[in-house]
């Protein structure tokens, strides 16, 4: 990179607040009062991103008369549900091609069921009135890449021969150009209902209203410090009090599990992105982005790109940084090298939008699992359940994942918990260093791939075998 165009690129950058844009509102509700003194209830959730939010939303759904507490360690959506992207797929599977690879047998029932499952998330914006600039525009997956170009039609071509390429249009040059206006879009395949466009900040907001108005409890700035049995339930301990409770759902995502055997099957990932400030008519008739689609390019190293409400353009992904021994600290969501790579890439796509300017910059861990979507299971003779692994996939999943953790603490057999899916877990990741060591090589390995037509090297191929792998 030459450093003239370093120093125009990074001086984009220069006013970026290294907030997350969405938490960045004044319309931000107060947190709820931490827990102090001792409290029951029927069903305690642990979490207060959009797991743990539709968990107590649904079981009041499911019984108006259940008493549900649930408890977040900070603010409500502070972490990856007020961070990411605002991309709510109807895909449970992190993706048609990594559903068909692991479940084929499965993969009808899988996508009917994340259909509706979208479905039920569109009528509860409408229901509870949820303003969150909920939009059905679906998602372009484009070629910068001519090995691109082909595989995205040779996947088409098998999707059409499998009976899954309803609503999902392959375009080519042209026709992906005539959506949105990029030198280095080569193709695209457009999946025309299966994703929403929504403020992800928002949608957690009035998730939480939602569930004070039917009588959750919820406690904000109270952490749940340990889970053990108490007489015929559960009891957890908290900063200032505890609860005791006949059922509980933890939807704590890649903070530490409760569970502490749950631990080992998910690493944070740091994902990035950064948000321009809003476009003008003119800047948004070059681009020419007139149906407000989701995009998202086919690299191994990925980027995802979206319009705000207000016309701004987020741009995020391609690097996705694990930290040794997975831990995940504050210091790690602010990483001017990322930004400063993002903004470079943001130009070399869109040029035509030459002196635009960034106004936040900001990063947040992805709980990735080695499958790439959520897994499932329950402890303590069926008391617990838990929910984890979207690998960032998880705004419209975990409403999914939310119902499985009810039927399982229900005991009840549904079409949900029969999946193979849901019964199997991924396998869990090793110890550091191998952690450290196999993570960094993956990496290493994907980008030599996208710099090498797609070609797959050795380790690549193995780790395919093994069902296994590393997204950006």
């Amino acid at each position: 990179m030459a450093p003239s165009a370093m120093t125009r690129w990074t001086t984009s950058l220069s006013e970026a607040q290294p907030v997350a844009y969405w938490l960045d509102d004044p319309g931000r509700p107060r947190p709820e009062p931490a827990l102090t003194g001792a409290e029951t209830c029927d069903l305690l959730v642990v979490g207060g991103g959009y797991s743990g939010l539709w968990t107590a939303l649904l079981a009041k759904e499911r019984d108006p008369g259940r008493d549900v507490v649930l408890l977040e360690g900070r603010e409500v959506g502070w972490a990856a549900s007020g961070r990411n992207g605002g991309f709510c797929a109807a895909s449970l599977t992190h993706g048609l091609a990594n559903g068909l690879a692991r479940w084929p047998d499965e993969i009808g029932k899988l996508e009917e069921l994340g259909a509706r499952n979208l479905d039920e998330i569109e009528a509860a914006v409408a229901r509870y009135s949820l303003d969150c600039d909920f939009e059905r525009t679906g998602e372009i997956d484009v070629a910068t890449e001519p090995h691109q170009a082909e595989e995205l039609r040779a996947w088409y071509e098998k999707l059409q021969r499998k009976g899954l390429a309803d609503g999902i249009d392959f375009l080519d040059a042209g026709a992906v150009r005539e959506q949105v206006d990029s030198p280095t879009f080569l193709a695209g395949l457009h999946d025309r209902r299966g994703v929403a466009m929504l403020h992800p900040a928002k949608l957690v907001w009035g998730l939480k209203r939602a569930c004070l108005e039917l009588g959750v409890r919820v406690y904000e700035h109270t952490p749940a410090l340990s889970l053990g049995t108490h007489g015929a339930g559960m009891a957890v301990r908290t900063p200032y009090g505890s609860i005791r409770a006949r059922r509980v759902a933890l939807g704590t995502n890649i903070f530490p599990n409760l569970i502490k055997r749950v631990r080992a099957y998910t690493v944070p990932v740091y994902d990035y992105a950064l948000m321009t400030e809003p476009l003008t008519d003119d800047q948004l008739a070059a681009v020419g982005w007139k149906n407000r689609q989701g995009l998202g390019d086919s690299a191994n190293q990925f980027h995802y790109f979206r319009l705000s409400a207000d016309n701004r353009i987020l741009w995020g992904g391609y690097d996705a940084i694990y930290p040794y021994g997975g831990r995940v600290r504050a210091e790690y969501d602010d990483r001017p090298e990322t930004y400063a790579k993002l903004a470079g890439h943001f130009f070399t796509c869109f040029p035509q939008l030459e002196g635009i300017r960034f106004t936040h910059a900001w990063g947040g861990a992805i709980d990735t699992c080695s499958r790439f979507s959520a897994f499932f299971g329950t402890a303590h003779q069926g008391k617990v359940a838990y929910a984890a692994g979207y690998t960032g996939l998880g705004v419209g999943a975990t409403r999914f994942g939310a119902d499985v953790m009810l039927d399982l603490l229900a005991g009840e057999r549904t079409e949900r918990t029969e999946l193979d899916m849901v019964r199997r877990k991924p396998l869990p990741f090793p110890p550091e260093p191998f952690a450290w060591t196999g993570i960094a090589l993956t990496r290493w390995s994907l980008a030599r791939a996208d710099a090498h037509g797609g070609r797959r090297n050795l380790w690549l191929k193995a780790m395919d075998r093994m069902g296994l792998g590393f997204d950006s």
